[in-house]
């Protein structure tokens, strides 16, 4: 009896690094090849370009606490979800229909609507997918990072089939994404399975969430602490990668061999960060989540700072592969950290605030100021200060923030507990 129960869970399993596939070939897609979608097909400068991250940052600073709530409150229900998963379908008709028309017609307007589309999808959809992932894995007995696995390969896959679409037809990495939003949908209905007699163990009860308890996440001194590590190192990370793709392309004589060379640089970034995802958990457990998130915060400062120093391609390449070892220390590490330093009940709450919410605050001022530093003093120097910054706030974080729960971590177990 006890095998088949195991078999059932083994089986259960194998949706949940699909749904992270999927979602985050998407996510590889937009975040790898928009910006130069935008500059080579919509022909919008670097401040432009800027403007519209910043909407869509500022669109999911609407989405990301409304979307916390409801998720605390629906658990493993999945309305919401599926919304967004059905959502993503239209990428594709989007982009081909709707972009360059309305860029045509008003720069602002396509950027808001661009802003509530992309955000509604990923800036805020991401924190429903992974706390929806987080919470199956306190049910069903899998370690998150395993399942994340899949994001990293479909980060990789898409990275490397990313390029070669764009250079056959640019519009046809939306598509791609059209695709991949249609399995995604598919996946989430029929496959996601939750063991649902261990609910309990993922915040699940049958009383209704307490706002109180909400309410007093504002007044939780590690929260902000939380959220400030997360402005100054994740939100500066992402606006240091937005246009990330035409500083790399200025080290080549021609635009086609530097989209080839960052697809397969991309590439091999990611599959390091898949490769590193599945020991993670064990580091994690050995040096504890928050530490992990600090050794995450020096890694992306030494990464970015190195950047601006590069005397060459190959130095920046280098220090490309490093982030293969940054996301699965931050996606590991944060993950186990809001389980062992926060109510469980409240947990998609914490997330969408402190490692969302927060985060696009800074990425909606940042950048646009990026956007213009581009184009007023160079990427050398726009990348010293905002590896200046994480390297301070990493420090920050390092002195004040709270140590947490090893056992409602998941970095041990519990006493008397067995394996």
């Amino acid at each position: 009896m006890e095998n088949e129960v195991q078999t059932s869970k083994k089986k259960d399993f194998w949706g949940f690094p699909v749904t992270h596939f999927t979602y985050f070939f998407m996510w590889q897609i937009i975040n790898g090849y928009l910006t130069l979608w935008m500059e080579q097909v919509g022909h919008l400068n670097g401040t432009t370009a800027g403007f519209v991250f910043s909407m869509m940052a500022f669109m999911s600073l609407v989405f990301q606490p409304i979307f916390g709530v409801i998720s605390d409150k629906l658990v493993f229900k999945k309305n919401l979800l599926v919304t967004i998963a059905i959502a993503a379908i239209l990428i594709g008709p989007y982009f081909q229909w709707l972009f360059l028309p309305l860029v045509h017609i008003n720069g602002a307007l396509v950027a808001i609507i661009t802003g509530i589309f992309l955000s509604f999808v990923f800036n805020g959809g991401v924190s429903v997918v992974e706390q929806y992932v987080q919470r199956a894995s306190l049910a069903n007995g899998f370690e998150y990072a395993h399942s994340r696995m899949g994001g990293s390969l479909a980060g990789a896959c898409a990275s490397f089939l990313g390029g070669k679409l764009f250079l056959w037809s640019p519009n046809s990495i939306f598509w791609a994404c059209t695709v991949m939003g249609a399995i995604l949908t598919f996946t989430i209905v029929f496959s996601d399975k939750i063991h649902m007699e261990n609910a309990a163990a993922a915040g699940d009860t049958t009383d209704s969430l307490d706002w109180g308890l909400i309410g007093k996440i504002f007044r939780i001194r590690n929260f902000w602490i939380l959220s400030i590590f997360y402005i100054g190192t994740s939100a500066l990370y992402d606006v240091f990668d937005q246009q990330f793709i035409i500083f790399f392309k200025t080290y080549f004589n021609s635009g086609a061999a530097g989209t080839t060379a960052y697809s397969y640089m991309t590439t091999a970034q990611i599959a390091l960060e898949f490769l590193l995802m599945f020991p993670m958990p064990w580091l994690i457990n050995k040096i504890g989540s928050r530490n992990g998130l600090i050794a995450y915060g020096v890694i992306l400062a030494v990464r970015i700072i190195g950047s601006a120093l590069s005397p060459s391609v190959g130095w920046v390449i280098f220090l490309r592969l490093l982030a293969g070892f940054e996301m699965p220390l931050v996606l590991t590490s944060i993950m186990k950290y809001i389980a062992g330093a926060f109510d469980i009940r409240v947990y998609a709450t914490v997330y969408a605030l402190a490692s969302n919410f927060a985060k696009q605050i800074s990425v909606f001022i940042f950048s646009t100021v990026a956007g213009n530093l581009y184009d007023s003093i160079g990427f050398q120097h726009t990348y010293f200060i905002i590896g200046a910054i994480v390297a301070v706030t990493t420090i920050f974080a390092a002195l004040l923030l709270t140590k947490e729960d090893p056992v409602a971590a998941g970095e041990v177990d519990a006493p008397g507990s067995k394996k």
